[in-house]
């Protein structure tokens, strides 16, 4: 099975730019590289931060960007996110309790796709609701489980961002002990690529295709870098697992 996860994509309206940077025509190069090398993914993630600012045109500029894009995809939400604004342009996306939350069966197993977006704040939270749903979920899973979600629970030691992480790390900690079927999380939200285990799961985050975080290790404040963007590609048969960084260049 062939999964991309694409993240942090920060558009505003057409032209407007971010970080002095074009996120537009960074997606469409994106979108036109994953049609070119992974046409036949069986689906891409986009793992929030879909909007810059919130705003009602720059979701329509989000969906008509993405009409291009040949293989199925999933839609998340991150803090720069509005769920009301969001949900009035794909009204058709994926949700359950209220929240843009979901599952998908498949032959490599569970994927399970959280809503981490705390409205007004910058780091992410799973309140008690979301939990419930997420231990309900889990607890019907038939085999191995993949989350994808935006606010990573863990620290990329990079005190600026792990200060902003999902406010409530140890709860969610707790839901994939009990179940113990969740092989690996893919989140966003850092714009970094890093990999690593957390509580006894691997995970990775995505660079992002806007603008980077500067690799400034044991800064106090954030920095923006201006890396290549990327997407991850994901081959999986459900027990194993392999994750590439494909640059877009």
């Amino acid at each position: 099975m062939k999964l991309i996860q694409v993240t942090d994509i920060h558009l505003r309206e057409r032209g407007e730019p971010v970080c002095g940077l074009d996120p537009a025509a960074n997606l469409a190069a994106t979108i036109a590289d994953i049609n070119r090398h992974h046409a036949d993914a069986d689906l891409v993630v986009f793992t929030g931060d879909l909007s810059d600012d919130g705003s009602p045109a720059s979701y329509r500029l989000f969906a008509d960007l993405l009409e291009s894009l040949i293989p199925p995809h999933r839609l998340l939400l991150g803090n720069h996110d509005d769920r009301t604004a969001f949900r009035a342009m794909f009204p058709d996306a994926p949700a359950e309790d209220d929240f843009i939350q979901s599952v998908l069966d498949t032959d490599a197993g569970r994927l399970v796709f959280l809503d981490t977006l705390d409205e007004g704040a910058v780091g992410g939270l799973l309140c008690d609701r979301r939990l419930t749903w997420l231990d309900r979920r889990l607890s019907e899973a038939s085999g191995p489980a993949i989350v994808f979600m935006h606010h990573p629970p863990f620290d990329i030691g990079m005190p600026p961002l792990d200060g902003v992480k999902l406010a409530n790390p140890s709860t969610l900690g707790a839901v994939f002990r009990r179940h113990g079927n969740v092989r690996h999380i893919f989140a966003g939200h850092v714009h970094r690529l890093c990999s690593g285990i957390w509580n006894g799961t691997a995970f990775n985050t995505g660079r992002g295709t806007s603008h980077q975080t500067a690799p400034l290790f044991g800064a106090k404040t954030f920095a923006v870098g201006f890396e290549m963007p990327a997407y991850n590609v994901i081959l999986t048969d459900g027990a194993s697992m392999v994750v590439h960084a494909q640059e877009v260049g």
